[in-house]
């Protein structure tokens, strides 16, 4: 064999292995842990578990979600957050996102926040709304619920995506919404925000929009992202500054490009502890 022919070859395999990779990368669901720990968490809620599901785009895990929902079910959440673009106004299939949701709903009380694809098929969006509270989902329209448990409570905020209105500073709202004698949970679709978590003096925020950057590179993370470009800087994992934490899940399914690399898609299990 000459060595032009063994290039081809070693370029041809090589070309396979990416290709395989790639294929298994974009359906092997993960669960990532991430344990926030708080001085200002009541004791009563010491191990509470928040399964966060994001950006899903209509995207199935296995046959009708099955292995997503059973991934969720191995968890035991005390709750499921949904942290927008549970659709794709692109390819919009109501019936995916609610046999989803039917099935999330008897593993533990959902809540739920929109994402800038909802604003984008708002016609859709009014039957997916419909549908979900039908079900019993919590969905937060810049408002917020407490959780009680054995005499204290937390309090979870959701907030819309910023381009149902074209607005795109949620500081009012937060203000407005944040109760400062409670720990607080925010669900907010957009990661880019965290200045504004951060100065409204939430305790812990979940995101999603980023989808990890899209495609990642060992020792530099994800190379771009809605809103924040190239190289964002909000695209996985845990933030903190001051006393705010924030957990950007990588999401689930992929939208305009329709395929992540080195970037699996996840659920993020969250466990509180206090100090």
């Amino acid at each position: 064999m000459n060595h032009k022919k063994l290039t081809w070859l070693i370029l041809a395999a090589v070309l396979v292995i990416l290709a395989v990779w790639t294929a298994w990368g974009n359906s092997a669901l993960i669960v990532s842990d991430i344990k926030i720990k708080s001085e200002n968490l009541p004791i009563a809620f010491e191990g509470f578990k928040i399964a966060h599901v994001s950006d899903l785009h209509n995207a199935q895990m296995g046959k009708d979600n099955e292995k997503l929902i059973k991934m969720l079910e191995q968890q035991k959440p005390d709750i499921i957050a949904v942290t927008g673009d549970l659709i794709d106004s692109s390819n919009t299939n109501i019936d995916i996102a609610l046999s989803f949701i039917a099935k999330a709903v008897s593993i533990a009380p959902v809540y739920y926040v929109t994402g800038n694809h909802e604003a984008r098929a708002r016609d859709a969006y009014k039957k997916l709304e419909y549908g979900m509270e039908s079900l019993g989902v919590n969905v937060l329209h810049n408002d917020m619920k407490y959780i009680q448990k054995d005499g204290q409570k937390i309090q979870i905020i959701g907030v819309d995506d910023p381009s149902f209105n074209n607005v795109y500073s949620i500081g009012n709202e937060l203000k407005r919404l944040n109760d400062e004698n409670a720990y607080t949970v925010l669900l907010s679709h957009r990661p880019e925000l965290f200045r504004e978590y951060v100065e409204s003096e939430i305790d812990l925020t979940l995101s999603g929009h980023a989808h990890g950057g899209q495609f990642r590179l060992p020792f530099v993370g994800g190379i771009i992202a809605p809103n924040q470009g190239l190289f964002p800087e909000y695209d996985s994992g845990l933030y903190a500054e001051e006393s705010t934490n924030m957990v950007v899940s990588r999401g689930i399914g992929n939208s305009i490009l329709p395929f992540r690399f080195n970037n699996r898609p996840e659920i993020v299990m969250i466990t509180l502890a206090a100090i």
